[in-house]
């Protein structure tokens, strides 16, 4: 959200003049009433028996394997927190234009009113059947990992959550060109992460399968560290077993110093201007 009055100001009139930016578009156009019965009725019951004879047609006659449905709750919207799903929609929106710009991909918006993992789990298996794949958007942690491997385990399509896996792609694949260029390697760096919710945990799942050594992850709590027990749950409890060697306490600006990589996935108000430039000073020695 900026705080550049202007700005806003053009961006909601371009989202008002554009608001509709997608659209469904028939790829065969109907210019008859013989091409209307053939992709409708009596026609399309053809399809249709064979796909009762055997389900796995389905990919064969309709267009299931390339429509994903992109799944929110509203619960944890970029760096804006829990909003709600319909102040979440216009995200949804422009990850459908991604899918479409980028893989031509149909996507479809679908906004969950409930925070409830068991409401969400059971409306996603619900509407699975006209689906190829459902792509989990910006639902708060610890939840999301619940849902994920839920809809993994239970549904026949794949399942991806976004915020884990699609951000901990990009930062690995940036952080391997970064440490090219720097003649390091993953094993050298000590790593802060800022936020400990599905973008963080992936994250960190993945930097240690590079090889990466030395990292710490802190919440609002500070590091997480074993034994830790304030503001603790399974995800983090996880997390502070393989990370954090050295079992350092402490706020992240206390922990933030001498490090060599820090990435904040986390809420907006969790860290500030002064850490990153503060990571690069090295902790003095105790005399």
């Amino acid at each position: 959200m900026s705080s550049d009055k202007a700005y806003v100001e053009r961006m909601l009139k371009l989202h008002e003049t554009n608001k509709r930016k997608m659209e469904a578009v028939p790829r065969t156009k109907i210019t008859d009433s013989k091409i209307l019965s053939e992709f409708y009725t009596p026609g399309v019951a053809e399809p249709c028996v064979q796909i009762a004879k055997n389900k796995a047609d389905v990919y064969k006659y309709t267009n299931k394997g390339n429509i994903v449905a992109v799944v929110s709750d509203g619960t944890a919207v970029l760096g804006l927190g829990d909003i709600g799903p319909e102040a979440g929609l216009p995200v949804m929106e422009g990850k459908c234009m991604l899918f479409k710009t980028f893989a031509d991909i149909d996507a479809i918006p679908i906004m969950i009113d409930s925070k409830d993992p068991e409401d969400i789990i059971k409306a996603v298996k619900l509407v699975s059947p006209g689906l190829g794949a459902i792509n989990l958007e910006d639902i708060a942690a610890p939840k999301c990992f619940e849902i994920e491997r839920r809809l993994k385990k239970e549904l026949n399509i794949p399942v991806m959550h976004d915020d884990q896996h699609g951000t901990a792609i990009v930062i690995i694949a940036g952080l391997i060109n970064a440490l090219k260029l720097a003649g390091k390697s993953f094993k050298d760096i000590k790593v802060i992460f800022s936020g400990a919710g599905a973008a963080g945990t992936a994250i960190v799942k993945m930097l240690l399968a590079e090889g990466c050594k030395n990292i710490i992850v802190a919440d609002r709590a500070g590091a997480l560290y074993k034994g830790r027990t304030d503001n603790m749950n399974a995800e983090k409890e996880e997390l502070a077993k393989i990370t954090n060697p050295e079992n350092l306490k402490g706020k992240l600006d206390e922990i933030i110093k001498g490090c060599l990589l820090y990435t904040s996935p986390s809420p907006r108000d969790l860290s500030t201007s002064r850490m990153p430039s503060s990571a690069c000073k090295k902790k003095k020695k105790k005399k």
